[in-house]
């Protein structure tokens, strides 16, 4: 037999072959090609095309003999030519079969490709991305290792850079081998040319990877390769410091921050740089003495921040200045000190972010005068709930009620996840079911934006505050006519909010000189839930070696809540209640906190036997049944439980809490004035410790209490869901009428705080 390239079928033989197998009649495909190669025996695309029909037909072992038999005519100077023909032929084939959406029948064609170019590293690409598709049930490790293999045992390959970078990114995102992904994007640093242009990319997902999918330890691997392609980039540093606090791994999350620190010199970065050390150091816990220095110097550096020109302030620096001021509330009970930073450095921000999104923010601020003069006042009002926690998370837990009891024929509810791609079965039920629209979006700040624009949201309600720096983004655009923060934390600062919702107690009566954003007190409390899923216990007093006659104290709080102060006046309640245990539980470096406790014990003379560390516990409902074990909870000061707090109270233990100026150091205050208990609310750290121990001594008094509390699921506010809603709208609708009809009011009377 004698081959050559030359087309010389009849056309019409042609067309109707390839026509048979467009329309996967296969057979009669067969039929016209094996006709083909009889009236033209030297014509190659004969044999490629009569072999990719037996490939499609499943007669694999006929298809790749009819290609073997033919390229086996190939001399040496058509050798090459004759395989870069049927490559041509079987990959078109393979994308077609793509477009068709059968990726099963691609995977096999490209697999095949695989075989007759084993380097062909592109096509090794597209495998791997055929295989993240699920209904094809393809087998994604061993795409990943052959890449792998191949772009470590071969000097650089031809390659497209697009293709690989997407390669990456879905692997990084979607894949069910992650490790492997990983490994991929190791493999791929060689190939890289515009560093910044992957840098921009992959920062992104390391952040997607770690807080949406809950993958800390594999978005510390990869901001760790991100470092490679470009060492001590502050970018990669800051979120890999972040990262690692997040998987745990505090020490190297604190040792990386210490080093951003090194190496920032603007003032903004400097901020920042302190800001990452100050959240390793407290959210490890135990780390006291230099959590107080690391503060002094970040105050510094605010102040000298507040005076840089907001046009000197990119988008991106801007909304990392934000949270700059987060941690300033766990450390120092003053308000008017800790509200001048925020107020500060949030207007600055805000006013950065303005300057450069000045036609969007204009176009948003146009519409609302318009509606501000056209709107019915009566209307149905869109409200809109923006956060990243609609989830099993604590402002999940708490905001659910308020989702589930809303008057649907009132309210619109729009539920906006941030950086929430997956939704789950509570999510489902809890904010996606009830509302009239859900939206999930990223962390593009101006998407978010645009979207709450279009779709005409009235009232806008932040669940973040400045645990977030892109829903203050969002917020300072000012995409609704009224704007909102709510529950997840204390008010930002931000001048474009309106209000702030409190109640009559979770913050002083003279606050309001202290606040940019209104104070919109509901009228007997700012949280209230229906109850909480209790669980089964998973410890017990005979686990910890504990007489059931002993009392038992407990604190289960995260590391920024505590701080030496505090654990101090802790340890001399355990001292003087004798027979006393004191449990303790913290989501941070165990180590550390451990060993902060014991210097503690040693130094106030409490055996350090009467201290048991808790492990973690694997759910929210074990957390709860396990709170049961102790007899006394002991809260936080200066920043107080509020989840842990109201849990407690649900399971009917008694508190013993310090009240002071702010939000955070009220939560715990408002909450038991709620359910009428007055016994464990201390205003100095001496009648903390005195409650503490009379609580303890005093067991008639804590069957009271816990009588009380019980009595109070039937009475209380903070039990009643469906009240604390008509209470919330009852405040919205208030606030349309403001805005429709404008009124003198402290909103109006909002100062610039740099005045």
């Amino acid at each position: 037999m004698s081959l050559g390239s030359e087309l010389t079928i009849p056309v019409d033989l042609q067309v109707q072959a390839y026509q048979y197998l467009l329309e996967a009649e296969y057979g009669q495909a067969i039929q016209v090609y094996e006709q083909a190669i009889e009236d033209e025996p030297n014509c190659t695309l004969n044999y490629w095309y009569l072999g990719m029909a037996l490939l499609l037909k499943g007669q694999e072992a006929e298809a790749q003999a009819t290609w073997l038999m033919a390229l086996a005519e190939a001399d040496a100077d058509q050798e090459e030519i004759w395989t870069q023909e049927l490559l041509q032929v079987v990959q078109l084939e393979a994308e077609r079969q793509e477009c068709l959406e059968k990726y099963a029948i691609a995977w096999a064609l490209r697999r095949h490709i695989q075989e007759i170019c084993p380097q062909n590293l592109n096509n090794l690409l597209r495998i791997i991305q055929l295989t993240q598709y699920p209904q094809a049930n393809l087998d994604e490790e061993s795409a990943l290792t052959d890449a792998i293999t191949l772009m470590g045992d071969h000097p650089p390959l031809e390659v497209s850079p697009q293709l690989l970078l997407e390669t990456v990114i879905t692997g990084l995102t979607q894949s069910n081998a992650p490790d492997r992904a990983i490994d991929l994007f190791e493999a791929a640093i060689p190939y890289i040319e515009d560093e910044q242009h992957w840098l921009s990319h992959l920062v992104h997902i390391s952040n997607l990877v770690c807080y949406a999918q809950m993958r800390a330890p594999h978005a510390c691997r990869i901001a760790e390769l991100c470092l490679k392609i470009r060492p001590n980039d502050l970018a990669v540093m800051g979120r890999l410091s972040a990262f690692y606090q997040k998987a745990s791994r505090y020490e190297e999350g604190i040792e990386v921050a210490r080093q951003y620190c090194a190496l920032a010199s603007s003032i903004p970065t400097q901020v920042f740089g302190s800001y990452l050390l100050l959240r390793g150091l407290m959210t490890a816990g135990g780390f006291w003495d230099e959590v107080q220095q690391a503060l002094m110097e970040h105050e510094r550096l605010l102040r000298v921040l507040i005076e840089v020109p907001p046009d000197d302030l990119n988008p991106p620096t801007a909304a990392c200045m934000f949270t700059s001021t987060f941690f300033l509330p766990y450390l120092v009970d003053d308000l008017a000190h800790n509200r001048f930073f925020h107020n500060q450095v949030s207007t600055l921000s805000q006013r950065a972010l303005q300057y450069y999104f000045q036609e969007r923010v204009e176009k948003f601020k146009q519409r609302h005068r318009t509606l501000a003069r056209t709107a019915p006042p009566n209307k149905i009002l869109k409200v809109g709930y923006l956060s990243t926690c609609l989830r099993q998370h604590s402002v999940g837990w708490l905001a659910r009620w308020l989702f589930q009891h809303h008057n649907s024929e009132q309210f619109q509810v729009y539920t906006y996840l941030i950086n929430q791609p997956e939704i789950d079965v509570f999510t489902q039920r809890w904010f996606v079911d009830p509302a009239f629209q859900t939206r999930q979006l990223g962390i593009d700040s101006c998407a978010i934006a645009d979207q709450v624009f279009a779709d005409e949201i009235d009232i806008l309600v932040d669940l973040e505050s400045l645990t977030l720096d892109t829903t203050c983004e969002v917020m300072s655009l000012k995409p609704a006519p009224v704007q909102v923060t709510w529950l997840g934390w204390d008010a930002a600062g931000i001048p474009e909010i309106d209000y702030y919702i409190a109640d009559p107690y979770v913050l002083p009566e003279s606050a309001q000189e202290h606040y940019l954003e209104e104070i919109w007190r509901l009228p007997q409390t700012y949280i209230a839930v229906d109850g909480f899923e209790v669980g089964v216990p998973d410890i017990s007093r005979e686990q910890f070696g504990i007489p059931n006659e002993a009392v038992i104290y407990l604190s289960a709080q995260q590391g920024p809540k505590r701080n030496p102060q505090t654990s101090r006046l802790q340890m001399q309640i355990i001292k003087a209640v004798p027979g006393s245990y004191f449990l303790i539980k913290s989501l941070a470096d165990q180590e550390a906190v451990k060993k902060a406790f014991l210097q503690l014990a040693e130094e106030e003379g409490v055996d350090r036997d009467r201290l048991r560390f808790l492990p973690a516990t694997p759910s929210e409902v074990t957390h709860r049944a396990n709170l049961g074990i102790a007899d006394v909870v002991l809260d936080t000061y200066p920043y107080n439980g509020a989840t842990t707090t109201l849990e407690t109270l649900w399971m009917g233990i008694p508190l013993v809490t310090r009240a002071g100026e702010h939000f955070s150091s009220r939560n715990s205050y408002t909450m038991m004035m709620n359910v009428g208990v007055t016994e464990g609310i201390a205003w100095s750290s001496e009648e903390y410790v005195d409650w503490g121990i009379r609580l303890g001594k005093d067991e008639a008094l804590r069957q009271k209490i816990s009588w009380q509390l019980r009595k109070s699921r039937q009475t209380s506010p903070l039990w009643n869901g469906r009240k604390f809603t008509q209470d919330m709208e009852q405040a919205y609708q208030q606030m349309w009428q403001r805005f429709i009809f404008p009124q003198p009011s402290v909103s109006d009377r909002k100062c610039d705080p740099s005045e």
